[in-house]
């Protein structure tokens, strides 16, 4: 495990754990040099200590079962690929965690199917370094971490590496493998999302643009529409009616983007509020990357320099 200069209980945490596991390590890493991301920093330093085979990148707030790692190297072997990433399940326990990240997650695999990036005749790659498993010789082929040092968006990087270089992967639902809470506050969650959104949905004014409409436009037009009918007609009944058949429009279309990414459907009651987030939050990342300075975790990182998202 890497310490990457954490301030909480991490490595005592670890220490009392080596008792039980004599295999367990706890490596830390030192001043981040000039040009690197503090996560791919840490992972480098890892997969250098590493002597298996396969590599697995996980985070430390990865909850996995037990044959987790298994069922990964079983897909391996079943589709030819040399790298395996999922996307975990995700535990969600606020009322803003159920709004966005679903949200996020089906505008994510509008852009990243699983179908597309595990076909090798098509050139788009995506992975998730919550879960990340891929053969260590190839890892060191494409320069591992060290090639992807400032890229805020690694997995994606690496992702795109691995298959740009002729070998295949597959990307899938980590559903009864891994399972994770991405985040415990407001202010982690906004945060963490102003610093990839903009990058993962393509890093384009335009395409910005297109995402905002597409989820504030039809929640404003509803509410034009209710409160032009109050107007127009003087009926709260068929202001009420108007808006009523705008939401349940919504919300069916969100329900059908919900059960394509094998998302909970009850998750749709979060919608409307999930929209206005995402458009806030989404907003947000493109000034923050427009601005050329991102913060993450108390560090503070150049947006623009090599290999750095854009």
């Amino acid at each position: 495990m890497i310490n990457d200069q954490s301030t909480d209980a991490t490595a005592s945490i670890v220490e009392r754990l080596r008792c039980q596991i004599p295999k367990l390590r706890l490596l830390a890493t030192g001043d981040l040099p000039t040009g690197w991301v503090g996560k791919n920093n840490a992972v480098w330093l890892g997969a250098r200590e590493a002597h298996g085979q396969w590599l697995l990148l996980t985070d430390a707030d990865a909850v996995q079962e037990k044959d987790s790692a298994a069922k990964a190297l079983a897909i391996a072997a079943q589709e030819d690929a040399v790298m395996v990433s999922v996307s975990p399940e995700q535990v969600m326990e606020t009322w803003y965690e159920k709004s966005l990240i679903p949200y996020v997650y089906c505008r994510l695999g509008n852009k990243f199917s699983f179908k597309d990036v595990n076909d090798p005749r098509k050139t788009v790659a995506a992975a998730n370094g919550q879960f990340l498993l891929i053969r260590k010789d190839v890892y060191q082929a494409v320069g591992g971490h060290a090639s992807v040092a400032s890229d805020v968006l690694e997995d994606v990087a690496l992702a795109k590496r691995v298959k740009g270089a002729g070998y295949r992967i597959w990307f899938g639902s980590g559903k009864g493998m891994v399972r994770v809470r991405m985040y415990r506050t407001f202010a982690a969650m906004w945060e963490g999302w102003k610093k990839n959104l903009y990058p993962l949905l393509g890093g384009n004014p335009g395409g910005v643009a297109k995402e905002i409409v597409r989820a504030v436009v039809p929640v404003l037009a509803t509410l034009i529409a209710a409160i032009s009918t109050l107007g127009i007609t003087e009926s709260v009944t068929a202001a009420f009616g108007i808006l009523l058949a705008g939401l349940v429009t919504i919300s069916v279309a969100y329900h059908s983007e919900l059960k394509r990414n094998r998302l909970a459907a009850d998750l749709v009651w979060y919608g409307i509020p999930g929209r206005l987030l995402f458009a806030g939050v989404l907003w947000a990342s493109y000034r923050s990357h427009r601005r050329g300075r991102l913060e993450w975790k108390g560090r503070e990182y150049p947006v623009g320099t090599p290999r750095a998202s854009k």
